[in-house]
């Protein structure tokens, strides 16, 4: 678990600064952990919202494959989903010991009832929700998303879309991203997150 520099998130000195200064007075109490589909942003959003609390920042599926000593698309082959979702689960629960940092999860994460109940219990849940378009966008970059090795993505994605929707819906806090610069999504980010700190005290 580290500490982002600037340089490793990509942010500009004083885009990265400015979020420093949005983030002050934050300090959540326990684990911040962010939920929402493939492509939403999570891994990329959370290390700049890490920077800007000066919170470690941990990515779920790095751990598992660490865990596991496979990539995610090789437990999925020779494992399947179930099991992978268990190990998962596993994984989620070891972190959510650990003082609190900001942690990205993988997509079906927070849909598996069990992991969600554990996000629910020991995290503020964030919801990075974004339109089809911006998520197919993002995806295409990449190509080891094993929900989407089918001859249409789009309509997988549509799929998901809408059986997951309403359920990371539960999370504490929703913020939209939109096809724009990540440093407005965590903006948005932190002052959700500050009013709900707020509410609560």
């Amino acid at each position: 678990m580290t500490r982002p520099e600037s340089s490793e998130i990509g942010e500009r000195h004083d885009a990265a600064a400015d979020m420093r200064r949005l983030a002050e007075g934050i300090a959540p109490p326990r684990t911040v952990a962010l939920v929402g589909l493939m492509g939403a942003g999570k891994s990329t959003i959370g290390r700049r919202l890490a920077h800007a609390l000066d919170l470690p920042f941990v990515d779920a599926d790095t751990e598992i494959e660490a865990a596991a000593g496979q990539s995610i698309p090789e437990i999925f082959a020779q494992h399947g989903e179930c099991e992978f979702r268990r190990g998962e689960r596993a994984v989620i629960e070891r972190l959510l010991d650990r003082p609190a940092h900001i942690l990205a999860t993988g997509g079906g994460a927070f849909i598996d009832p069990r992991t969600r109940a554990l996000m629910k219990e020991r995290a503020i849940t964030i919801w990075l929700k974004a339109p089809l378009d911006v998520l197919m966008k993002r995806v295409a970059k990449r190509d080891d998303r094993p929900l989407l090795k089918e001859d249409d993505p789009r309509a997988v994605m549509q799929r998901l879309m809408d059986a997951r929707y309403p359920i990371y819906a539960e999370a504490d806090i929703v913020v939209e991203t939109i096809n724009s610069p990540h440093s407005a999504a965590v903006a948005s980010a932190l002052e959700a997150l500050r009013t709900y700190l707020n509410e609560r005290k």
